[in-house]
């Protein structure tokens, strides 16, 4: 049976969505992940939430344990993950409160732990293929299950991981956009890149909150802004969960 590991993003701390719910403390390999396990069930099927950004979001992106925290799902059992972000929308279709299941990434950060391998054992070379790094069997279900619950949905886009947590400047935003991103964020690389080091099919629920910086007729990006519009729209996030986890 599957069991499905929840990543909380910005604004998705405490979903009030497991029924059963047990809170586990634990520290792996790579230390501790950046919130305790909040353990429990979606009708029956298990379930891993972790608050990204720790439950008081105190971590900054930077200093996110991505490591920490993909070793702790899979050694949790977990057979899936599904990681929900706000983002920023680098395209005039895709309207704040979207959502997005995006198929490709670009990743565009500089200080993060991007793999598990700190280095090789002899006979195994540790290049993972990454041309798709978003398992298709999830997007699908995310994305049919988005369309029957009517639901704003685009059904994929590339999404560009920045370092944060500063936001993009004029010029970056433009460049963003001429590079074929369509959505921006502080969190999906290295996070995608280590579940599917670690062999675990893995999916991103993104919501669009503000158009960054590139559009002229908008006031830029802050963070007080992207925190509204999530609260507005977070429970056609849960709506989702809720509805595609018994699916999987």
């Amino acid at each position: 049976m599957a069991k499905v590991g929840i990543i909380g993003g910005s604004g998705l701390e405490n979903p009030e969505i497991l029924k059963s719910q047990q809170e586990i403390n634990i520290v792996n390999l790579y230390g501790a992940p950046s919130s305790p396990l909040i353990c429990g069930t979606i009708e029956d099927t298990e379930v891993v939430i972790i608050s990204r950004h720790g439950k008081q979001h105190t971590i900054p992106p930077s200093k996110v344990n991505n490591r920490a925290n993909i070793l702790a799902l899979k050694e949790a059992g977990c057979t899936h993950i599904i990681a929900t972000t706000a983002c920023g929308s680098l395209r005039e279709e895709i309207k704040r409160g979207d959502l997005v299941i995006p198929d490709q990434f670009i990743d565009f950060t500089r200080h993060r732990i991007i793999t598990f391998f700190d280095e090789f054992e002899p006979g195994k070379l540790g290049h993972t293929p990454m041309a798709d790094p978003f398992d298709s069997r999830l997007r699908e279900l995310l994305i049919n299950t988005a369309k029957g619950l009517k639901l704003p949905i685009h059904e994929k886009g590339t999404v560009i991981t920045i370092e944060g947590p500063r936001f993009s400047t004029r010029a970056e935003s433009r460049m963003f956009r001429l590079w074929g991103a369509d959505i921006i964020n502080m969190s999906t690389a290295p996070e995608a890149i280590l579940a599917n080091e670690a062999g675990i099919p893995y999916a991103v629920i993104a919501m669009s909150t503000d158009y960054d910086s590139w559009k002229n007729d908008e006031k830029p990006v802050t963070w007080e802004d992207v925190l509204e519009v999530f609260r507005q729209n977070v429970q056609n996030v849960l709506k989702l969960l809720i509805r595609v986890i018994p699916e999987i």
